[in-house]
């Protein structure tokens, strides 16, 4: 059998819209409609989507990488993110944990610069 890899993620959000604009407003990710209800992540690296929440909302957790951890918290604080954890040590980087106007938590993370 051959290894599998992730290929996809699927976000639900309870504000399509909002989500939308932070994602392009901190990331510089672009959209595909594909219909009213569903938005294709473009230009992330790995192919993913959003749906309009129906219900409870699906809470993965998925993790950005970025060479400037600094920058990336800005750029998340800037487009309307929420930092509900700030940055942390972990093996292997430092990562801070945010909240989009959609209402998902993400994080982001970053090698430790050298003598941190």
């Amino acid at each position: 059998m051959s290894a599998t890899a992730i290929d996809y993620i699927e976000l639900d959000s309870e504000n399509l819209g909002a989500s939308r604009t932070f994602f392009t407003t901190a990331f510089g990710w672009r959209f595909t409609d594909y219909g009213p209800d569903y938005a294709g992540i473009e230009d992330a690296k790995l192919d993913g989507g959003i749906s309009q929440a129906e219900g409870a909302r699906k809470l993965p957790l998925v993790i950005l990488y970025t060479s400037d951890l600094d920058a990336a918290e800005a750029a998340v604080r800037a487009a309307g993110g929420e930092i509900v954890r700030e940055q942390f040590d972990f093996p292997g980087g430092r990562r801070f944990h945010f909240r989009e106007p959609g209402g998902n938590e993400l994080a982001v993370w970053s090698e430790r610069r050298p003598g941190a």
